[in-house]
């Protein structure tokens, strides 16, 4: 059998958050998950999700749209409530859709027009974030491998349980496929990251609760500005969740710097860094990413899963993706922004 190259380990984070540049848009989400009637209940997802631009004369931040949810989900990732703002009464057709490709479809069907919005963007979030959230169990319960097989917990991932070849860091012959592999360092090992704010902007992130107990974060940044007949994209991807001795843990990072045609949207290269990631072969999802240059960067929610299928990308990595499908709706609203607030 030949098993899947292996890289060094990802296991340095990139920290906190870049000035922003300006003349440059920036969104920043973040979607935390919470358990308070214990491990194997339902749980809470509470997303926010900001937008502002950095205007050309001044270093302030324009808030030019925010939004957010919270929702109750299942263990096998059904929606259970919902409500979110800015409020929309076509959001209650989502009561009872399970996470995955039925979520991101009736999603698509319901709210297609929000498309490139913030509260689009998160909803739609809401599968890659649950698929992860109950990783942080196995940083605060010392019996993880019994609690995965008492609660089933795998049976919500992958094909009903089965990850073979459900992304590169699970090909066939992977470590992650090790049993013994899964419940040891790789998971007991994830390393420390730090709070994503910078200290020298305050306006470099939207507001976030301070967790505390067993609790998980997904956030992203995606900064994007206009270079001569350019765009610039450089975004940020973490998943991570709070540890038992103090501080926090992370499983997923990615930074990802790209160069979109400023006219057509089209893709003309693309860097994607794996900054954290839990085995050794998970970086090998960011050479093969670049597949996606030359497509239309609008059209990345359908054309990453098309391009990026099974064993060529990481589900994760795919997310980071997916998600500059909003850079054209984001530089659309810098334009008018700087147009508005040119001082």
């Amino acid at each position: 059998m030949n098993a899947p190259q292996q890289y060094t380990m990802a296991r340095q984070s990139g920290g906190v958050a870049p000035l922003r540049r300006a003349g440059s848009i920036r969104r920043t989400t973040s979607i935390d998950s919470t358990w308070p009637d214990g491990a194997a209940a339902a749980w809470l997802m509470e997303a926010r999700a900001r937008d502002v631009i950095a205007p050309i004369r001044s270093g302030t931040a324009v808030v030019i749209a925010e939004a957010g949810y919270m929702m109750r989900i299942s263990p096998r990732r059904e929606i259970l409530e919902l409500s979110a703002w800015p409020e929309d009464a076509r959001i209650a057709q989502l009561i009872g859709v399970r996470a995955g490709g039925e979520s991101r479809s009736k999603i698509s069907s319901i709210l297609g027009e929000l498309a490139g919005a913030p509260l689009y963007q998160i909803l739609d979030d809401f599968a890659g974030s649950s698929l992860v959230a109950r990783w942080i169990w196995s940083q605060w319960k010392d019996d993880w491998q019994a609690f995965r097989k008492e609660t089933e917990i795998d049976k919500s991932h992958g094909r009903n349980g089965e990850m073979l070849d459900v992304c590169t860091g699970f090909a066939k012959g992977s470590t992650a496929l090790n049993e013994i592999d899964m419940s040891g360092r790789n998971f007991s090992d994830a390393p420390h990251v730090g709070g994503l704010p910078n200290p020298d902007d305050p306006n470099s992130w939207h507001k976030m609760a301070e967790q505390q107990g067993p609790a998980m974060r997904r956030a992203r940044r995606i900064d994007a500005w206009r270079d001569g007949n350019l765009i610039i994209v450089d975004a940020f991807f973490q998943d991570s969740g709070t540890s038992p001795a103090g501080g926090r843990r992370g499983v997923h990072e990615y930074r990802v710097h790209a160069e979109i045609d400023g006219a057509t949207y089209t893709m003309l290269s693309l860097q994607a860094l794996p900054m954290i990631l839990p085995f050794a072969e998970c970086p090998g999802a960011s050479v093969k990413a670049g597949r996606v240059v030359g497509r239309n960067v609008a059209e990345f929610r359908n054309v990453v899963l098309d391009v990026l299928p099974g064993t060529l990308g990481c589900t994760h990595l795919n997310d980071v993706l997916r998600s500059l499908a909003d850079v054209p709706a984001m530089v659309s609203e810098l334009d008018k922004g700087i147009e508005a607030h040119v001082g």
